[in-house]
């Protein structure tokens, strides 16, 4: 590994990038593969029932995304520093919380149902279809934020192609049975979230075991229990974690409120809405693989204390990343009415997507900033600026879009979007040179 340093080129951080490329190419086809069994049941209620569901479940689970990035982070620093049994502490901490969280999350069922209910305006059939996929997803719970952990750690320790494989394996074994229980058993909405639910137990039980044998040989470790419990390390982890979470749960809400601006200009809009983010959902997986790449990498220079390297990343980092944007909105201008027509058969739908089609090609390229910086900043473990840039971010696109929704409808809701998308870019970057203190 290290003669991989001072000098990082761009070839190396698309090597390491290919397998979260091809892993990543999997998480929105999930997403995508879920609206499209929806989209084909007939009726625009199940369209709209996934879209609510599976928005505040994403925004739910996707709150708890410290568990991901705060151990890449630590793992890479650790990693830099060649501490392995700090590594292992590192990863029995999360999985434990993330543990705990899961169970928490199950008990609160009820309580996500009657909120879904109080804030958004939809039919009761509607309702009906959302409390049926809740009432199930609800318990994949522990067994998904125990994947962020073990995603975390390959990431960490610059194994991508393993991190990959996890996630493939648990999207793909979701598809599949997603489409069993929907096309053969006809579960309609149950069936996806049984398929989510039984691919993400079947990911820990294969991949948790296999994580500690490989790295078993390299641990000398004694009353772990004692170490595990560590005052000043639970500190660290408490203050990176609840940054993170602060900022993870004010983007998720971000594009929560995307889809309750949308319910109230009708649901026409959220299903139309519902389709063309999943063109934003399929360029962030594919953008992120640059970002997660990065994470590893910042980590392990700040644990080398290597200036030279960090500036090396971060520059080539950010060319990769704003070149594959382009990149992105290209395919999109030229497969636009295809991968429309794919998620859905309702002709005025796909109609009502063409008149907002120009926000799909502008995002990609303007999104690739702040999904670098995000690289960046979690492999520093800078979280602290991750969240107050996040807080100001959030505060510039409600009030914006409250504005121009109100004069500019369903444009003034994608244009408020893009606000934000700039605002995060601007804000992460007032605080870059706070990462060099670490050096």
């Amino acid at each position: 590994m290290s003669k991989l340093y001072p000098n990082i080129s761009k070839s190396y951080l698309f090597k390491l990038s290919i397998p979260i490329f091809f892993s990543n190419i999997t998480i929105p086809f999930v997403g995508l593969i879920d609206t499209a069994l929806m989209g084909h049941l007939g009726s625009e209620k199940f369209l709209v029932a996934i879209s609510i569901a599976t928005s505040v479940v994403t925004m739910i689970f996707w709150s708890f995304g410290f568990l991901r990035m705060g151990t890449v982070g630590l793992v890479a620093q650790s990693f830099g520093r060649d501490d392995w049994n700090e590594i292992l502490l590192t990863i029995v901490r999360h999985i434990i919380i993330a543990v705990f969280i899961g169970f928490f999350l199950i008990v609160l069922k009820s309580p996500i149902i009657l909120l879904i209910e109080h804030f958004f305006k939809i039919s009761q059939e509607t309702q009906i279809l959302i409390n049926k996929y809740i009432s199930i997803r609800i318990f994949s719970a522990p067994a998904e934020l125990i994947i962020y952990v073990l995603v975390g750690l390959y990431l960490g320790l610059q194994k991508t192609k393993t991190s990959s494989l996890l996630i493939s394996f648990f999207c793909i074994s979701n598809i599949i049975l997603s489409l069993i229980f929907v096309t053969h058993y006809k579960l309609e909405i149950a069936g996806v979230a049984l398929g989510t639910l039984m691919s993400s137990y079947l990911t820990v039980l294969i991949f948790l075991p296999l994580s500690y044998f490989q790295f078993k040989k390299n641990l000398h470790i004694s009353h772990i229990e004692k170490k595990i419990f560590n005052n000043k390390k639970l500190l660290q982890l408490l203050n990176i974690n609840f940054d993170i979470f602060t900022r993870t749960i004010l983007l998720s809400f971000s594009f929560l409120w995307v889809t309750y601006q949308s319910s109230k200009l009708g649901e026409n809009y959220l299903a139309v809405n519902t389709i063309l983010l999943q063109f934003i959902m399929m360029a962030s997986f594919f953008l992120d693989a640059y970002a997660f790449s990065t994470e590893a990498v910042i980590g392990y220079t700040i644990g080398k204390k290597s200036k030279k390297s960090f500036f090396q990343v971060v520059s080539n980092s950010f060319q990769l990343s704003i070149f594959s944007g382009l990149i992105i909105s290209v395919i999109y201008l030229f497969f636009f009415e295809f991968i429309v027509s794919s998620i859905t058969n309702l002709d005025y739908l796909k109609y009502l997507s063409f008149n907002y089609f120009i926000w799909i090609i502008i995002i990609p390229p303007v999104a690739s900033l702040c999904y670098q910086f995000d690289g960046i900043f979690i492999g520093a473990s800078q979280t602290e600026e991750m969240r107050n840039a996040m807080i100001i971010s959030v505060v510039v696109f409600i009030f914006s879009s409250h504005f121009l929704v109100a004069n500019f409808g369903n444009h003034g809701l994608w244009l408020s979007l893009l606000f934000f998308i700039i605002m995060r870019s601007i804000t992460l970057n007032f605080y870059f040179n706070r990462i060099l203190k670490k050096f």
